[in-house]
């Protein structure tokens, strides 16, 4: 059986979508999703009903300023790439311009069997079980990666 790496992260914006401070990061949101849609190892990401960013996803925190980005890769190395060898990474060394890195902010990786598409409560329970144990097999950050069998790799 052949594994694909789903990735989720979730943090509080510090203003809605439609307030100045965040123009910047909303006239990049759908770019940086085609470029991510055109990186090789690219398999999936969550959208919104019309296709847009799935910060347009009503949160399925308590809290309706939690944005949520979810997204298969064929593997680690093809996510690597996107988030650190693109224009993404102006936005993760920037992020504390538009989000609040006081409140919950997480990224959670785990592998799946290709062709299953992770959902929102996937995500959700991913989130909650690393913070719950650390990083293990079946959720782990950037920090203690593991392989689709759950060898440690790093």
């Amino acid at each position: 059986m052949n594994f694909h790496l789903a990735q989720a992260n979730i943090a509080r914006f510090k203003a809605s979508l439609d307030d100045p401070l965040m123009k910047e990061f909303v006239d990049f949101l759908e770019p940086v999703n085609k470029l991510a849609e055109e990186s090789e190892g690219f398999v999936w990401r969550l959208m919104d009903e019309e296709g847009r960013s799935a910060s347009y996803i009503e949160s399925p925190f308590k809290d309706e300023m939690m944005a949520v980005n979810i997204s298969v890769w064929k593997d680690l190395s093809s996510l690597k790439a996107f988030v650190y060898g693109t224009v993404h990474s102006y936005f993760l060394q920037n992020k504390k311009k538009w989000f609040d890195m006081k409140g919950p902010s997480q990224f959670v990786m785990w592998w799946l069997p290709e062709g299953e598409l992770p959902t929102l409560q996937m995500a959700k329970d991913k989130l909650e079980t690393m913070e719950k144990n650390g990083d293990t097999p079946s959720a782990f950050s950037m920090k203690s990666i593991f392989d689709a069998n759950g060898k440690l790799l790093v």
